[in-house]
């Protein structure tokens, strides 16, 4: 799950990283309160989505007066922002973050991943911040450093310091900018996060360094355990199909295609949608009902995935493992009944009691199309798709 970055900054000062003064603001008098109770004479404005890129697409911007910044703020709520990142549909910013500005002399990267080719939590630090660092990493690699993260989220010490020399950082800047480094490995571990990066971390005039910008995402699979971060959620920044399942607790991921896809399991979902392309067809959907899934939450999946106007045609492919074929059948011809689903259906099932669902669909009187193997599936659903 993303936050917004006042949401991330509101957990890093927790962890006593250094973040500049700023508020919230979703209306004209709650910025006008900002601008007087920070007592700015000047302000950062950047608007809130989940969403990177808001500075090229407009939505963040330098005002130098308290009236420049009350009318910057009113402009930008409400602002849809659109990129590649956000899809055609673009996302609508329904709040602003109104910051005290910081006079920066240079920037720095900071941030924290899992490293999956290790199967391990790393630090990575640049002294070249501001930009994207898939770019540094690609162009120079030799301005990356990772160092490893120990699972109770500290880092050991002479790890710090390698990193505050790697960064250029001496004396008292060397002592905070490790701190801050042991603070975002904490917050990284502490928050179960799959992603939180500073960038930039900057240097300012005044000798100190600052998080400007932050972006933190959590593991949705440990929200249980992080009742704070969990209640950041905003569905204000997904589709309505994506709020729809998460209230089912279903995988959903909208695509540009027009065939819709029902599996069970993220690695088969994403041979499904492979198979499909490689028929020539393009899915419209990444949906994983999950390994037990109900009838009634199939029934849910077909709703959402309908609800696409784009959606052409069906393919259902499971594989009964903890799932019963059979509870899968019936929450198909039950969703086919009640939805009137006239678009092409086809069911690809296998696995526990697979014998029973095949007889189930195969004797409903419901226009469904079945098959065998995956191949077979895919093959059937792209033709049908471009038989109209």
């Amino acid at each position: 799950m993303n936050l917004h970055e006042y949401q991330a900054k509101q957990i890093l000062a927790d962890y006593g990283i250094p973040i500049p003064d700023y508020g919230i603001a979703s209306t004209k008098q709650e910025a006008e309160k900002i601008c007087k109770s920070l007592n700015l004479s000047q302000g950062v404005v950047k608007i809130q989505v989940h969403a990177g890129g808001r500075g090229k697409a407009g939505g963040v911007k330098f005002a130098k007066t308290p009236e420049e910044i009350i009318r910057t703020a009113t402009s930008l709520i409400g602002m849809k922002m659109v990129n590649n990142q956000t899809g055609s549909e673009g996302i609508i910013a329904h709040k602003v973050m109104i910051s005290r500005p910081v006079d920066i002399e240079k920037e720095f990267y900071l941030g924290a991943i899992i490293d999956r080719g290790h199967a391990r939590p790393v630090l990575i630090a640049s002294p070249e911040g501001g930009m994207e660092i898939e770019e540094v990493a690609a162009k120079t690699p030799d301005k990356i450093l990772t160092v490893p993260i120990d699972l109770d989220g500290h880092v050991k010490s002479f790890y710090l310091l390698r990193l505050a020399k790697f960064m250029g950082w001496q004396g008292e800047r060397a002592r905070e900018g490790m701190q801050i480094a042991a603070g975002v490995a904490k917050a990284f571990m502490e928050k179960d996060a799959s992603l939180l990066e500073i960038n930039p971390l900057v240097l300012a005039k005044d000798g100190r360094l600052w998080a400007l910008d932050a972006k933190l995402s959590i593991d949705d699979n440990a929200l249980f355990r992080q009742p704070e971060c969990n209640a950041f959620y905003d569905p204000t920044q997904q589709s309505k199909n994506e709020v729809a399942a998460k209230e089912h607790d279903l995988a959903y991921i909208a695509l540009d295609g027009d065939i819709g896809c029902m599996v069970n399991g993220a690695g088969l979902a994403m041979a499904t949608m492979d198979i499909i392309q490689h028929f020539g067809g393009q899915p419209a959907n990444f949906l994983d009902v999950g390994g037990g899934a109900s009838k009634e939450k199939v029934a849910a999946g077909f709703k959402i995935i309908l609800a696409d106007p784009k959606v052409k045609g069906i393919l259902v492919n499971i594989f009964g493992g903890i799932m019963n074929c059979a509870t899968l059948a019936e929450g198909v011809l039950a969703a086919a009944a009640d939805l009137g689903i006239t678009v092409p259906l086809v069911v690809r099932m296998e696995g526990t009691n697979v014998a029973e669902g095949k007889r189930l669909l195969q004797e409903s009187s419901l226009a469904i199309t079945t098959a065998d193997g995956l191949m077979e599936a895919a093959e059937k659903i792209v033709e049908a798709v471009r038989r109209g």
